[in-house]
């Protein structure tokens, strides 16, 4: 995530390492096994097993603005984003305190059906992105793994934990999530495009891997349906999207917005007012995915937070921003969002309308962060990073009748239509 303002360099939408979504009951390695060097294309992985039966592939498209499952089942994605593999220490966080498998299984248990991974480019292959931060004596099964083999070892395990993975290229570079575009002088489009090609291949006939979020939260210069080669997220998107889907057909190909359209300025990542003109064309159209950010008032106090009909005036501006692009017939998962309340102040009063939001509209969506470490909002873990926010938890899921946004009695439990 990456947030910034208008006029400053930080990120408007999520640059905090986000804690933020779930609120809905619908949320719920530089070398790498099988490849050697870039230019090198690993050969496709098994199909990792199941520990349960399940007569679906596991795989999702969309119809009429909802995802199913191959045998037509509605699925509502609520989940979690874990981070660390995009950051210069190369690995998860917190597993200096736990074991992984412990984490990841505690994501499942506590009613997450999804799992987003960010990662940068450099860590896939790079050698010099060794891993840090990570006790080997709580978990030993992961020394010497780095890159893609680190990545494979944790996508393996959600897997069989029942959840499903979206991998998420969340920076070019380690650390490096304020640039404003998705490609950089270290990472050209080219690249950043092969290594998605690369992915796809890797993880085909895996079934926990079902989408690519391609880059997180282009602002800035990104624009959106204006034709310019070297700025249009739009044509970005739909040359890597393509490009993925012409090596893994199964695979959900998730798009973020921009931060300005028709000088109209949003969160990082959540302008989407374009696509309603200039939607993204894809081979697969059923696989493509609209995937927002959208914060409260504790990373940026944006304009409408302070309006005098503030918060009835919240639907419209989503409305205004990403939430009528599901008239279009195109699915929406909210993609990071998150807060430090749930209260009855500002942030609290816009965190329980937008689950409310998204909850009448069917919208899954993904919570910035599992991390309790993140820089502008709240983790689902407490700073121990074993105790679970379990107010933040229950408001996400929708286990808080009493709550203003809570979920109605009788609505889907995660993971179900």
């Amino acid at each position: 995530m990456n947030r910034s303002a208008l006029s400053t360099s930080r990120r408007l939408p999520c640059l905090r390492a986000c804690v933020a979504f779930a609120l809905v009951a619908a949320l719920i390695s530089c070398s790498g096994a099988g490849s050697s060097s870039r230019g090198s294309t690993p050969p496709p992985r098994p199909a990792t097993p199941s520990s349960t039966p399940n007569p679906d592939d596991g795989y999702l498209t969309g119809v009429g603005g909802r995802l199913v499952e191959s045998t037509g089942r509605p699925v509502k994605l609520v989940g979690v984003s874990w981070f660390g593999f995009e950051t210069s220490s190369c690995a998860l966080h917190g597993l200096s305190v736990r074991n992984w498998r412990d984490m990841l299984s505690q994501i499942s248990g506590v009613g997450f059906n999804v799992l987003r991974l960010p990662y940068s480019n450099q860590f896939l292959d790079d050698p010099t992105c060794v891993p840090t931060g990570i006790d080997y004596r709580k978990n030993p099964d992961l020394k010497g793994l780095k890159g893609l083999a680190l990545m494979d070892r944790i996508v393996d395990e959600a897997g069989r934990q029942g959840l499903r993975v979206i991998l998420d290229r969340h920076a070019p570079t380690p650390d490096a999530r304020t640039a404003d575009l998705w490609y950089s002088d270290q990472v050209p489009q080219s690249r950043w495009i092969d290594d998605w090609v690369m992915l796809a291949r890797h993880y085909l006939g895996n079934r926990a891997v079902v989408g690519a979020d391609l880059a997180n939260e282009p602002h800035g210069a990104a624009t959106w349906g204006d034709g310019n080669p070297t700025t249009d997220w739009r044509l970005a998107a739909e040359a890597a999207g393509n490009a993925i889907l012409a090596a893994n057909t199964n695979w959900l190909i998730l798009v973020q917005g921009v931060q300005f359209y028709n000088g109209d300025q949003y969160w990082w990542g959540g302008q989407l007012q374009g696509a309603a003109l200039y939607p993204v064309r894809l081979s697969r159209p059923d696989k493509l995915v609209y995937s927002p950010h959208d914060y409260g008032p504790s990373v940026w106090r944006q304009a409408w937070f302070d309006a005098a009909d503030f918060p009835q005036n919240l639907p419209g501006i989503w409305d205004q921003h990403w939430g009528n692009l599901t008239q279009q017939g195109t699915p929406l998962l909210m993609g990071e969002f998150s807060g430090r309340s749930v209260g009855d102040d500002h942030e609290g009063v816009w965190q329980r309308t937008l689950v409310s939001y998204i909850n009448e509209r069917g919208i899954g969506a993904i919570y910035w962060a599992w991390n309790p470490d993140s820089a502008d909002t709240d983790g689902m873990l407490e700073a121990d990073w074993t105790t679970i926010n379990q107010r933040e938890l229950d408001f996400v899921l929708g286990r808080q009748p009493s709550a203003p946004a809570a979920q109605p009695a009788g609505s889907p439990t995660p993971g179900t239509p």
